[in-house]
């Protein structure tokens, strides 16, 4: 069974400084804290755990089982490695708590996640072709869908363009590897590049967009797209 975690360790400085007072964790998407709506969008996906990494001063009414953990980790692999101490033995379906998608990509997003950890590869990464990131994080893969490198720049012209989206699947290996490596790295993205550098089995699982809440604008972005995700459907 996949374990659930949710990494909300950040402190949001860039939506403060457009005006947005509340912290990431709490910030609203469709009338409800995000954190409330990806515990809820984890549940549905059937994890069987779920355990939400917190930073300090940050109280959260979460629905259901989740285990909320307050942490005062110096950098998101630090936040992983300490939310995986806490989190069941077994794989694990982890976000960054700023990242929205309408519930058939979460679905089909999981689904993948499963299936490449249980055809043995060490570590799953979201990827999508919509790029709208200060600081995105390029990814080249092969054509069995492997990750073959983790990039800061742009890949040459003839690669499609990919970048990470905020989702990992972890199996019990890379779980490991990473209470390794945050002995001398201090970034989600360097410990993914050192996976890829490792040679090990990173495989991905492409979605068509993900947003990052990184910006109000993003916030605003997120309504507009969940709202006329909805509208389609009825």
């Amino acid at each position: 069974m996949m374990q659930g975690l949710i990494l909300a360790g950040g402190r949001g400085s860039r939506l403060a400084a457009d005006g947005v007072e509340a912290p990431k964790a709490l910030v609203e998407v469709g009338g409800r804290p995000q954190i409330v709506n990806l515990i809820e969008t984890f549940a549905d996906l059937g994890c069987e755990s779920i355990t939400c990494m917190v930073r300090e001063g940050i109280t959260v009414e979460t629905p259901g089982r989740a285990l909320v953990l307050t942490c005062r980790t110096p950098s998101s692999l630090h936040t992983l490695v300490a939310g995986l101490a806490a989190v069941p033995p077994g794989p694990v379906f982890c976000a960054m708590v700023d990242t929205v998608m309408p519930p058939a990509d979460w679905r089909r997003l999981y689904h993948g996640v499963t299936e490449r950890l249980a055809a043995g590869s060490l570590a799953v990464l979201a990827v999508t072709p919509f790029v709208d990131d200060e600081l995105p994080l390029y990814v080249t893969r092969n054509e069995a869908g492997f990750a073959t490198a983790i990039l800061d720049t742009p890949p040459p012209a003839d690669t499609p363009m990919l970048v990470t989206g905020g989702v990992y699947g972890l199996s019990p290996e890379a779980r490991r590897l990473a209470g390794v490596a945050v002995a001398s790295l201090h970034r989600m993205r360097a410990f993914l590049r050192l996976l890829v550098e490792l040679r090990v089995p990173v495989a991905t699982v492409e979605v068509p967009r993900i947003i990052d809440l990184d910006h109000k604008r993003d916030l605003d972005a997120a309504e507009r797209w969940l709202t006329a995700r909805a509208g389609d459907k009825q």
